[in-house]
């Protein structure tokens, strides 16, 4: 089969003939038919993440969409999203034309919510709809704020809060573009991130409204710092990720204060239970129109031109590769 193998950390996986995936009990064969490039599958593949460093040479991809080709829980041809664990575990992931994953791993697809579509989303919509209510509880009539709501995971906390019930939402975005993408995911006001973190937290807390309940971080950084100085009594504020940078600073005063959460949170965490039923509810909604991620369709044959357009920050959407 063909697949975008890695062969050396830190460089670009090379699309070529592959090894067919074996057998094993308890695994389900899915023929792949969309499976996005996401930011985790870059950073374990540097080999500096948490994770550790992966053997190669492997196939990159830790999430995707497909159709069954084998498997003893569900009918051959099921329409299925799945999850792997390639360059955090043993095994190679979904960039390839079939993936080999665990039976807990494969989730039946809503048919009302096209393959691209639903691996744009994945288990980036995932992490932003746990954040929002595991892990950020939020309310009715909330105010939410969220930091990098141009990229995937922040466009799908815009539409998610709105879903469940926020009484305004503000994103805070860098670009242009990231700032339009913020607004057609629903946001009712959209902060530049610009300046330093004085002026960023006065234009936080202008757009809020005084102050946020929840804050959503998958950047942390100066943005999470000015974030945490907008909290309200009793306010939480999810991290996510690092995009920004790995260190923020935040005030004893404010946190005690006001009685603050600063939470952490991680997919790698989930049981298969949650990460099945957090699914069920992404794509209930993105069937209705009410979540989805911008994102572009490349060939895998062009798996190496992409992998470098996102790793240099170049492809604005998430890019979605179809074998």
């Amino acid at each position: 089969m063909r697949a975008a193998v890695l062969d050396t950390l830190g460089e670009e996986p090379v699309v070529r003939d592959h090894p067919e995936p074996g057998e094993a009990a308890g695994h389900t064969l899915v023929s792949v038919t969309a499976a996005p490039i996401v930011p985790l599958d870059q950073l374990v593949a540097s080999g500096t993440s948490y994770f550790g460093r992966p053997v190669t040479p492997y196939v990159p991809g830790t999430q995707g969409v497909g159709v069954v080709a084998r498997s003893d829980v569900l009918p051959a041809g099921t329409r299925v999203f799945f999850a792997t664990s390639a360059g955090i575990g043993a095994g190679n992931g979904s960039l390839a034309q079939r993936c080999l994953v665990p039976d807990d791993a494969v989730v039946p697809l809503d048919p009302g919510v096209p393959d691209a579509a639903a691996a744009a989303l994945g288990m980036s919509a995932v992490a932003a709809w746990m954040a929002l209510t595991e892990r950020g509880r939020l309310q009715p009539g909330e105010r939410v704020l969220v930091l990098g709501a141009g990229g995937a995971v922040g466009q799908v906390a815009v539409a998610a809060a709105k879903v469940l019930g926020a009484g305004r939402v503000v994103a805070v975005c860098r670009s242009a573009a990231a700032q339009e993408r913020a607004r057609r995911a629903g946001a009712d006001a959209v902060v530049l991130l610009a300046g330093d973190v004085d002026e960023l937290t006065a234009r936080l807390r202008d757009a809020c409204g005084s102050s946020a309940d929840v804050v959503v971080d998958p950047v942390f950084g100066v943005a999470a710092t000015a974030a945490c100085r907008v909290l309200a009594d009793r306010g939480r504020l999810v991290n996510l990720g690092g995009a920004a940078g790995d260190l923020a600073e935040f005030s004893s005063a404010v946190l005690r204060s006001r009685t603050v959460d600063v939470l952490g949170y991680t997919n790698a965490a989930l049981r298969p239970g949650q990460r099945r039923q957090a699914l069920e509810a992404v794509f209930r909604h993105a069937r209705t129109g009410r979540l989805a991620v911008a994102h572009e369709q490349v060939p895998l044959a062009d798996a190496r031109a992409a992998w470098r357009r996102q790793a240099a920050g170049q492809a604005g959407v998430r890019l979605v590769l179809t074998p």
